[in-house]
C-alpha cells in the first residue's frame, strides 16, 4: 500500500529527530562531565575493531545468499561511483572555486554507517517502510536486510577512506593509528602518510612526493599547509624514508628497505583498503554464500544451527552496541570541541558563508536529488537493480547526509590549524543540527520507490 507525502515525511521527521536526541545525549553527558573527549578515542576504537565486524558477519552473513549477490555487486558499484563523484566534486570546489582544503574531505567523507542505521532503525518503528513491502516476508525481515544493504555500502565508504585519506582516530569508525599522543608522534616525525597528505614546509608543493612528508629529520614543528591531491611519488630527487610505523609488520626492514619509494607507496596505498570492517564483511559473505557455513550459523539447532544459539547470539548482540554508540560519541565530540573553542575565546571566527553552502548543498540537496532520479530511472525502466524496493530505497539514501566526524581529526592532522579545526567542527554542528532535513530525503526516496515498483 502506498504512503501518501505528508504521512511519510512527519514519520520521517520523527525518526530525524529520534537520532538527533541520540546526538544531543553525548552532548549532555559530556555536560555532565560523565565522560570526555579522551574517552571516546577507546569508544571509537571498539566500535571499529569490535562491534562493526560483528555487526557485518551477522547482518551480511545472514542476507546474502548466491540468489541475491547481484544487489550487493549493485551496491559495491553504487559506492565506488558515488566516492568517484563526490571526490570530483570537493577537489573542483578547493582547486577551482579557492575554497579551504578541507571542503574535499568534507564532501567525499560522509557518515556511511552509524547514522543511516540508527535513521533506519528509527524508520522501522514508525512502520512507514513496510509499504515496500512486495513478498509475503515480515517488516522484520524487510529491515533486517536494509541494514544489510547500508552496512555494505558503508564497508565500501570505509575502504575509500583509509586508503584515500590519512589513518585517522575518528567518532565514527576509529581507524588503526598508533596510540601514541601528539607530541610523541610530533618528535618522532611520524605523520600520517597517505594519498590525502600534509604538506610540512613552505618548499613543498603539489608535487610532493607522498613519502617525502614523513622525513624523521624534519623539524617537529614545521609551518603546513594541506594539500589534498592524488599524486604519485617520483623517484628522482633529495632522499626519501618512510616512518618504521608504516613498514606492513609481515615484512622485514631489510627486505622493506630495498623497495623503490614508488612501489613502497602504491604497496601501502592497496595494503590500506585491508581494514577490520572489510574483513568482517569478507567473513560475512563467506558465510552468507557458503551453505554449510550459513546454515551452521544461522539455522536453528534442529536444522543444523551449530553455532546458533552461541556464537551467532554473541555477535548479534556485541553488534547490536555499534548502532548507537558512534551517534552518542559524535554528539560527546562536537560538544567538546565547541566547548573547547570557546573556552580559548575562539568563537568569533565565522565560517566561510560560500564553503558552508557549497558543502551543504552537495551534502543535502544535490546528492538527494541526483540518487533519488538515477535510482528512480534505473528502477522503472530497467532491470539493472533488479526488484527489490527497499534496495532501491536504501541505494537513494547513501550518498546523503552529513559529513563523517573524522573530518575534524583529518584537518588537524594535514592542516595544523586550529583556525580550520574549529571551522570544521562548526560545519559538522551545523550538519548534523539541520540533519532533520533529510527527512524529505526519506519521503521522496521511498515514494520514487513506491513509484518503481510494478503494478
Amino acid at each position: 500500500m502506498s504512503t501518501g507525502f505528508l504521512p511519510s515525511f512527519i514519520a520521517a521527521v520523527q525518526a530525524s529527530v529520534s537520532v538527533l536526541l541520540v546526538l544531543l545525549s553525548g552532548g549532555i553527558a559530556a555536560h555532565l562531565k560523565l565522560i570526555d573527549r579522551v574517552d571516546t578515542k577507546s569508544i571509537s576504537k571498539i566500535c571499529a575493531r569490535i562491534f562493526l565486524p560483528a555487526l557485518l558477519i551477522t547482518k551480511v552473513g545472514s542476507e546474502l545468499h548466491a540468489s541475491s549477490a547481484g544487489r550487493y555487486l549493485v551496491i559495491v558499484v553504487w559506492g565506488i561511483i558515488v566516492h568517484i563523484v563526490s571526490f570530483l566534486v570537493g577537489l573542483w570546489g578547493h582547486r577551482v572555486l579557492g575554497m579551504p582544503d578541507f571542503v574535499t574531505p568534507a564532501i567525499l567523507i560522509n557518515n556511511s554507517t552509524s547514522y543511516p542505521l540508527l535513521l533506519i532503525t528509527a524508520l522501522e518503528d514508525t512502520g512507514i517502510l513496510d509499504s515496500l513491502i512486495v513478498t509475503d516476508e515480515t517488516a522484520k525481515q524487510l529491515m533486517e536486510r536494509a541494514k544489510a544493504y547500508l552496512l555494505v555500502y558503508s564497508t565500501i565508504s570505509n575502504c575509500v577512506t583509509f586508503a584515500v585519506g590519512p589513518r585517522l582516530i575518528d567518532s565514527e569508525h576509529a581507524a588503526e593509528d598508533e596510540d601514541e599522543d601528539d607530541k610523541t608522534r610530533d618528535s618522532q616525525g611520524n605523520r600520517h602518510a597517505h594519498i590525502f597528505a600534509a604538506v610540512p614546509d613552505e618548499e613543498a608543493n603539489e608535487e610532493t612526493r607522498l613519502l617525502d612528508n614523513h622525513l624523521p629529520n624534519r623539524s617537529p614543528h614545521p609551518r603546513r599547509r594541506s594539500s589534498f591531491s592524488f599524486s604519485l611519488p617520483r623517484e628522482s630527487g633529495k632522499p626519501q624514508s618512510t616512518p618504521d610505523h608504516r613498514r606492513p609488520w609481515f615484512m622485514s626492514p631489510q627486505r622493506w628497505n630495498r623497495l623503490s619509494v614508488r612501489v613502497k607507496w602504491w604497496f601501502l596505498f592497496i595494503l590500506d583498503f585491508f581494514n577490520t570492517p572489510l574483513l568482517g564483511a569478507i567473513i560475512g559473505a563467506v558465510v552468507g554464500l557458503v551453505p554449510q557455513f550459513h546454515r551452521a550459523f544461522f539455522n536453528n539447532a534442529d536444522n543444523g544451527g551449530i553455532f546458533t544459539a552461541w556464537l551467532t547470539s554473541a555477535l548479534k548482540s556485541i553488534g547490536g552496541l555499534f548502532v548507537t554508540l558512534p551517534v552518542v560519541v559524535a554528539g560527546i565530540t562536537l560538544f567538546c570541541s565547541t566547548k573547547e573553542a570557546r573556552d580559548n575565546n575562539e568563537s568569533t571566527m565565522n565560517l566561510p558563508l560560500g564553503t558552508t553552502l557549497y558543502i551543504l548543498f552537495i551534502r543535502f540537496i544535490a546528492w538527494p536529488a541526483v540518487s533519488i532520479s538515477t535510482i528512480y530511472v534505473l528502477a522503472a525502466n530497467t532491470s539493472l537493480l533488479g526488484s527489490d524496493p527497499i534496495l532501491w530505497f536504501c541505494l537513494m539514501m547513501m550518498p546523503t547526509g552529513p559529513s563523517a566526524m573524522k573530518l575534524i581529526t583529518l584537518v588537524q592532522v594535514a592542516e595544523g590549524s586550529k583556525e580550520s579545526e574549529k571551522m570544521t567542527v562548526r560545519l559538522l554542528t551545523i550538519s548534523y543540527l539541520i540533519s532533520p532535513v533529510l527527512s524529505l530525503t526519506v519521503a521522496g526516496s521511498l515514494l520514487a520507490s513506491q513509484s518503481a515498483i510494478p503494478s
